[in-house]
C-alpha cells in the first residue's frame, strides 16, 4: 500500500515519539535507582563513620583508662574522636593502635594545663603492650652462667614487654588511683595521695612488668633505674653493674627478679667485644 508523503511523515514522527517515550520510561527508573543508590551510599558512609568513631572511643578508653578517668568519660569521647581523625588505624587489629596518643596529648594546645597526661598515657600504653607481649618461660639452666662466666661476656634478658619509664610526675600513683573497675570504685585515700603528689610534682620512675596475666608498674629508685636501663639497652652484666654503682645489691635484685619473674635468662656473648645484634 502506497502512502502519500504526508502520511509517511506522520507515521515517521509518531514512531520517533514512541521511541523517545520508551527510552524515557527506561531511563527514569535508572535515574531513580542511581539517586537511591547515592542516598544509600551516603547513609552507609555516615553509619561507617559513626561506627569508626565509636570504635575509636571504646578502643582508646580500654587502652588508656587512666586518661579516661582523669579527663572524664564525657570529655574523653571528643578527644578520642579527634585523635582518630588525625591518626587513623593502619592495621586491622585495633589493639595495635594508639602508640601516638601520648605524644598527641602532649602537643594538644587545649591540654597544656595538664602536662602530666602525656606521661600517664605512656604508662597506660606500656601496660597495654606488656599484657599483649608474648609469654616466656624462665631459662633456669642459663643461670648457671653466672657462677663461672666472665660478667663482661654475659647479658641479662628481661621478660618480653618489660618497659622503663621515667617521669617528673607521680605516674604510678595516678595510674593506681584511677585503675578501677565496676566492682572496685576509686579509693578516696589513694586519690587524695595521688593529688597531693601531683601538686608537689613528685617524680616517679617505673618498670612495667607482668604479674600473672596483668601488667603492673613497679616504682624504681635512681640506682635501679640505671641498672634496668642498662639491661634494656643490652649492656653486658659488667657494664650494667658499673652503671648501677656500688649502692646496687645484685644478689638481692637477682632473688627478687627470679621470684617475680622479671628475668627471662642469661645470655652469653661470643666475645666480650661483640654484643648480640
Amino acid at each position: 500500500m502506497n502512502l502519500c508523503p504526508i502520511e509517511q511523515e506522520r507515521q515517521r514522527q509518531a514512531g520517533l515519539l514512541a521511541s523517545v517515550r520508551a527510552r524515557a520510561l527506561v531511563a527514569l527508573p535508572m535515574a531513580l535507582n542511581v539517586r537511591e543508590s547515592s542516598q544509600r551510599a551516603q547513609r552507609g558512609l555516615q553509619a561507617y563513620r559513626a561506627h569508626a568513631q565509636a570504635s575509636a572511643e571504646r578502643t582508646l578508653g580500654t587502652t588508656f583508662p587512666t586518661i579516661q578517668a582523669l579527663v572524664g568519660v564525657e570529655d574523653f569521647g571528643p578527644l578520642a574522636r579527634e585523635f582518630g581523625c588525625t591518626e587513623t588505624p593502619v592495621r586491622g587489629d585495633l589493639g595495635q593502635w594508639g602508640a601516638a596518643f601520648p605524644s598527641w596529648l602532649a602537643a594538644h594546645p587545649a591540654l597544656a594545663a595538664w602536662p602530666y597526661l602525656s606521661d600517664c598515657a605512656r604508662l597506660d600504653w606500656a601496660v597495654h603492650c606488656n599484657e599483649r607481649a608474648a609469654d616466656a618461660e624462665v631459662d633456669v639452666e642459663s643461670m648457671t652462667l653466672l657462677g663461672h662466666a666472665d660478667p663482661a661476656t654475659l647479658t641479662l634478658q628481661l621478660m618480653p614487654g618489660t618497659t622503663l619509664l621515667e617521669s617528673r610526675w607521680p605516674i604510678a600513683l595516678l595510674h593506681q588511683a584511677h585503675r578501677t573497675t565496676a566492682s572496685e570504685p576509686p579509693d578516696a585515700g589513694m586519690l587524695a595521695t595521688a593529688r597531693e603528689a601531683l601538686a608537689e610534682q613528685q617524680a616517679q620512675s617505673v618498670m612495667v612488668v607482668r604479674k600473672g596475666w596483668r601488667a603492673v608498674a613497679h616504682v624504681l629508685g635512681h640506682v635501679d633505674v640505671a641498672w634496668t636501663a642498662s639491661l634494656l639497652e643490652g649492656d653486658s652484666l659488667a657494664a650494667a653493674l658499673e652503671r648501677a654503682g656500688d649502692a646496687f645489691d645484685f644478689s638481692t635484685w637477682l632473688t627478687t627478679a627470679l621470684s617475680a619473674r622479671w628475668l627471662q635468662g642469661v645470655v652469653a656473648w661470643p666475645h666480650p667485644a661483640q654484643p648480640p645484634i
